[in-house]
């Protein structure tokens, strides 16, 4: 399988190297953080949107069904005969 001890530990994929390095200048670097950054923070805004959207989709909901259940129970209550 290997032709030496040597090929056998240094054909490893754990000693070998797994992604390529990349050298770059100190303002690409502060570029990527911050394109990194802006996206991460689009990211958060587009999440808040959607989740406010969802809660207020919710809430009229939970409106709606609390206006049905008073209707009703108000029906009810005239619907009761008293007793005797």
């Amino acid at each position: 399988m290997y032709s030496s001890l040597f090929d056998a530990v240094f054909s490893d994929s754990f000693l070998s190297p797994m992604r390529p390095v990349y050298v770059v200048s100190d303002s690409q670097l502060e570029e990527l953080k911050r394109k990194q950054h802006q996206e991460e923070f689009d990211n958060i805004e587009a999440s808040r949107k959607k989740l406010e959207e969802s809660y207020q989709e919710q809430v009229k909901v939970l409106a709606d069904r609390e206006v049905e259940l008073q209707e009703e129970l108000k029906n009810n209550k005239k619907e009761k005969l008293p007793l005797a």
